[in-house]
């Protein structure tokens, strides 16, 4: 498949290595400021963008930017029609008006908070977890997330998605606290705590403590090489089912629609 990359930072650079390693032509690189990329655009070209996909001959494009910039990437690129496969996390609020907008212009797009395959194990297992302890009042539930200090968002979409498969197998909590509590929390208070420091790639925690003792699970990426494959798997997915009616355009679909 002929490639389109944008955003072209650690991850971009990542992705590129990864789509080659799998067969794949990376035929544009698109940033506002790594000097590297094949096609260096202005802040908010979106123009510049769209013109720099449709001449490379891209079958396909994988997004991974900016908190800032990805609403007016997705709102570009999507009437282009090809598949679009997007990283780029911070736009939980906004995904209604993207699904709503693939629809009224026929693009096909899927998003993750974490496209590492064994992340979305991760969240599985968190799940069913969650499901068990809160038949057990005696056990109390958080999560921790630690990141790179590169990391733009916090917290991680991926502590935002375990915390949400926590709620929704957890009735006694029903609000995530992502801030510093300066009160004695609520017992239906789900604490979602972020760490930046470092070259850390990403470590999640759920803990289920008691008066008697504490259950962890734990998940450690080792590189960004899992985010990275993952992207490219999602991207060859999307694309091969649209292709074969098992999922039709105009549509945001997640991790869950593809594997």
């Amino acid at each position: 498949m002929k490639i389109a990359l944008v955003g072209y930072g650690k991850m971009g650079h990542m992705i590129e290595q990864c789509a080659k390693n799998a067969g794949h032509e990376v035929v544009v690189t698109i940033d506002t400021f790594a000097e590297d990329a094949s096609v260096k655009i202005e802040n908010g070209d979106t123009d510049a963008m769209v013109r720099a996909v449709k001449s490379s001959g891209a079958e396909g494009i994988i997004e991974f930017s900016h908190p800032t910039a990805v609403m007016q990437n997705i709102k570009a690129l999507l009437p282009l029609g090809l598949p679009l496969v997007v990283g780029t996390t911070g736009w939980n609020d906004k995904k209604d008006e993207v699904n709503k907008f693939a629809a009224d212009c026929g693009g096909v797009i899927m998003t993750s908070a974490n496209f590492s395959i064994g992340v979305n194990m991760f969240y599985k297992i968190v799940a069913e977890a969650a499901k068990i302890m809160s038949e057990f009042s005696e056990y109390d539930v958080a999560t921790w997330e630690a990141h790179h200090n590169q990391k733009a968002d916090s917290p991680s979409g991926t502590a935002i998605e375990i915390a949400r498969r926590i709620m929704e197998n957890n009735p006694n909590k029903t609000q995530m606290v992502v801030d510093a509590f300066h009160e004695r929390p609520a017992a239906n208070e789900l604490h979602v705590s972020s760490t930046r420091c470092g070259n850390i790639p990403g470590t999640h925690k759920v803990f289920f403590d008691s008066n008697a003792d504490t259950i962890e699970l734990t998940h450690t990426a080792r590189s960004r090489e899992g985010f990275a494959n993952g992207a490219v798997k999602a991207l060859e997915k999307l694309s091969s089912a649209v292709k074969t009616g098992k999922l039709t355009k105009g549509k945001l679909y997640g991790m869950e629609d593809l594997f």
